[in-house]
């Protein structure tokens, strides 16, 4: 026998244990689930084996559907265990039971502001019973019968977890919250992320819509002008059209920051530009490194059926993004805007009645009720309409009165998407780009992300493949009301007529469901030499190829590009050029930590600050600060946010004031030009009496907190695991840096934690062998638990700007010098 076959052989024996669950399938779910003659491999209880190799990540290998979630639930909660009971109490509407009304989630599972509107939010739908409706429909509508094995494995394997293991995380050692999940928490949980950008952007609006006061009263104001129209009319109507304005201008803003928490890059090469031809993918998405949405390393195998590895959110029942024998994917976050309004024309008499075609309907009452601790229990009332829920706004900028004639009806189709687990299942099950595309025409279950992938065979695909409201530019032309004409052009936010039947969203042939795009309507390059997304629009997905005829609910065209995808589509646009790619080129452009704002403006302003009069500037609030240190500084600064690049953290500092005063597009003289969108805008704005104040600023900061102008960054970027530090690559979304980290400031010290940015990172190609080339890096490690041995262990890689050598194939997972092998099995009827 082979020495290494013998060793794994003998840790396998050493290493087994066995767990208990619950409760035990039931018998007509084993004899579906077992093996062709009704038989499960555990005699009536799942079972699987995880293999744990460096960093700790698990290869799960089972032998049916069932199975492969009962470890996949088992292996979770051994990492993230907190993450998963704290996201169970959420999505049944108990985080005011356990954690009081007034404290406020994480933001992982909805934008509510408190832990009583979360509960209001989340305890409507699970009264409603909406998740149930959707889980029995039938698949291509609802989950497929896989989804749901899964589902129910997983709620297995992570009870059996709580049954035999103590909690050592602190965040939930001993808790009361901390209890048995069931598959319907699960598809509460997919639920949840599917209207992440919908009802759950706006569960404090939902909750908080009341019907005005009797006696209540607002004027009607005309849509367009018209003719005739008096002078009182008039500015009244014009008045009308600045407020919408202003609207518009908030919901362009808040449509544009929705990557602050999480965005991405990610770009699929063809084989033309790869050394052997076959394809390549790097991924890099940016999401939170706490909480809810942070992602978890596993490989998931059934042996002849199913074997693929990545990063799956936590919770999630396979990998979200990854990559198998054959195809490689990953997502960014898209522009598609998820929702649409519809303005409600109410019954004078009764503001919770609207009209449609001048016939009255009723709103339809919710009485919610949460429980509180240490107090009575809270009842609000949610007010519904055949459109969604009556909502009052959209953030605090962009308020949506319900008044004695009008009110707001939200439209979120994706609270009609179980499908996204099955989407993610048939990419895992792909054997090529086409058969992703294949898979995202059959479950159209992706609610807010595009596409980009790549082959073995050497294609390559980015297309924007998400459940969107059917916006047509010609039906926002005719069924905009006022607010609408504003919001529709400036940030893709339909706002329709409600009281007209025939603005009704109508139905794509190919759509799965009424009232959203079609898969042929969708956004989509195949087999470019590069296919490139950093959270802009589909337009420039191959500046060579730009995709242009979608409509405006997609994104926009010819408009400025942020600083990210301008340095993204330089670089990758270089490599393709370039040619002869491989998978180290790939490791390269994750860790160049070039800074496209600086290498566009650093020179430009040091020359700038070498003529400030007497070397000195003047801040915001009067004082005179000696600038000549930073003008050498910045000429010398290597244009990188690497960890020992000095004059970064200056330059941040510089850059980040000096946008705060003058925008993205007003720090330069050169406008954008959407001939030349990559290199436009340009030349620093250094003749603004911002530019001085900005960096007088930036030297007055780092001297109050003690740094040296020249300090190198990773000195005063880190994060603090075990009570050391950790020095962190990477730089802000303004500066442009594929490498995004956002980190919080602390005035005395710098950057001292990190809130998001890069997290899953895989550069993946193929060599004419069985197994992926890959290299994978978990920024924040497997586990959010401080007393994991694999809480901070990939951290220290990233700050090392070293990767994970991904072992894909049974000979490689083998060869692990720290291979443990654990049996979890459910102690079933025999």
């Amino acid at each position: 026998m082979h020495r290494g076959s013998r060793r794994w052989l003998l840790l396998a024996t050493a290493l087994l244990t066995a767990a208990a669950t619950a409760s035990p399938a039931p018998a007509a779910d084993r004899g579906q689930d077992g093996d062709r003659h009704g038989r499960h491999p555990s005699h009536g209880g799942l079972s699987a084996t995880i293999r744990y190799t460096e960093y700790g990540i698990p290869h799960i290998r089972a032998q049916s559907y069932p199975d492969l979630g009962f470890g996949t639930g088992w292996a979770q909660a051994q990492d993230n265990v907190c993450i998963l009971a704290e996201d169970f109490v959420t999505v049944r509407g108990e985080r005011s039971k356990y954690f009081g009304a007034d404290g406020a989630p994480d933001g992982s599972l909805s934008s509510a502001s408190t832990n009583a509107s979360s509960d209001l939010f989340f305890r409507g739908i699970r009264d409603a019973g909406t998740v149930e409706r959707l889980a029995e429909l039938p698949p291509p509508l609802g989950p497929s019968r896989e989804q749901k094995q899964l589902a129910r494995g997983f709620v297995a394997g992570y009870n059996a977890w709580l049954k035999q293991n103590r909690i050592t995380d602190p965040a939930c050692r001993g808790a009361d919250w901390v209890r048995p999940a069931t598959a319907l928490d699960m598809s509460r949980l997919s639920f949840a992320l599917s209207v992440l950008g919908g009802q759950g952007r706006v569960a404090d609006a939902i909750s908080a819509a009341q019907p005005p006061a009797p006696g209540a009263q607002a004027a009607d104001v005309p849509a367009r002008e018209k003719t005739g129209e008096k002078a009182e009319e008039r500015r009244t109507r014009e008045q009308a059209e600045e407020k919408a304005a202003e609207k518009a201008e908030a919901a362009r803003e808040l449509f544009a920051d929705d990557d602050a928490a999480m965005g991405s890059n990610a770009v699929a090469f063809h084989g033309s530009t790869t050394a052997n031809g076959r394809g390549l993918l790097l991924g890099n998405p940016h999401y939170p490194w706490q909480g809810g949405r942070r992602f978890w390393q596993m490989q998931q195998t059934i042996p002849g059926r199913l074997d693929v590895s990545g990063g799956a959110l936590i919770g999630s029942l396979t990998p979200s993004i990854g990559f198998n024998r054959h195809v490689a994917w990953s997502h960014t976050v898209a522009t598609g805007v998820p929702v649409n309004l519809h303005q409600l024309t109410l019954d004078p008499a009764d503001p919770t009645t609207y009209l449609v075609d001048g016939e009255p309907r009723r709103m339809t009452r919710r009485t919610v009720t949460i429980e509180v601790k240490g107090g009575a229990p809270v009842t609000r009332e949610q007010w519904w309409t055949e459109y969604g829920p009556v909502v009052t706004s959209m953030g605090a900028q962009l308020p949506l009165p319900w008044t004695a004639t009008t009110a707001y009806a939200l439209n979120d189709p994706n609270a009609s998407n179980l499908r996204a687990s099955d989407t993610a299942l048939g990419f895992a099950r792909a054997r090529s780009v086409e058969g992703v595309r294949r898979t995202l025409a059959e479950t159209q279950g992706l609610p807010w992300v595009n596409t980009i992938a790549a082959d073995a065979r050497g294609h390559s695909l980015f297309t924007q493949s998400q459940v969107l409201p059917r916006i047509t530019d010609e039906l926002a032309e005719r069924c905009s009301t006022l607010l609408g004409r504003f919001t529709y052009p400036a940030a893709g936010l339909a706002v329709l007529d409600g009281s007209r039947s025939d603005c009704g969203l109508g139905r794509d042939r190919d759509a799965v469901q009424p009232g959203v795009f079609g898969p042929s309507r969708m956004p989509t390059l195949v087999d470019a030499p590069y296919a490139e997304n950093s959270n802009d629009s589909a337009w420039l997905a191959n500046a060579d190829r730009p995709l242009r005829g979608y409509e405006r609910v997609f994104g926009d065209i010819d408009t400025p590009r942020r600083m990210r995808t301008r340095g993204a589509i330089e670089d990758v646009a270089a490599m393709a050029a370039r040619g002869g790619l491989t998978v180290r080129d790939l490791q390269r452009q994750q860790f160049a930590d070039r800074a496209p704002a600086g290498t566009k403006g650093a020179a430009e302003a040091a020359d700038a600050c070498a003529l400030l009069p007497g070397g000195k500037a003047m801040t915001g609030d009067g004082r005179a600060v000696e600038v000549g240190e930073a003008c050498e500084v910045l000429r010398n600064w290597d244009r990188t946010m690497d960890p020992d690049s000095r004059g970064a953290l200056l330059y941040d500092r510089f850059w980040r004031n000096l946008t705060g005063a003058l925008g993205a597009q007003g720090v330069w003289t050169t406008p954008f030009d959407p001939a030349d969108p990559v290199r436009t805008p340009h030349t620093l704005n250094t003749g603004s009496p911002a530019f001085a104040t900005a960096l007088a600023e930036a030297v007055a900061e780092l001297d109050a907190a003690g740094i040296a102008l020249g300090a190198p960054l990773g000195e005063h970027q880190y994060v603090v695991r075990d009570g050391t530090r950790i020095p962190v690559p990477g730089g802000t979304e303004s500066l442009g840096v594929w490498n995004k980290v956002e980190a919080s400031w602390d005035p005395a010290a710098g950057y001292t934690s990190v809130r998001t940015g890069s997290s899953h990172i895989q550069a993946v190609g193929w060599d004419g062998s069985r197994c992926p080339v890959a290299r994978t890096l978990l920024t924040y490690s497997q586990s959010q638990n401080p007393n994991s041995p694999h809480a901070a262990d990939q951290t220290r890689l990233f700050s090392q700007q070293r990767w994970v050598t991904s072992r894909f194939c049974e000979k490689d997972i083998r060869r692990s010098p720290e291979l443990k092998v654990v049996k979890v099995m459910e102690r079933g009827r025999r």
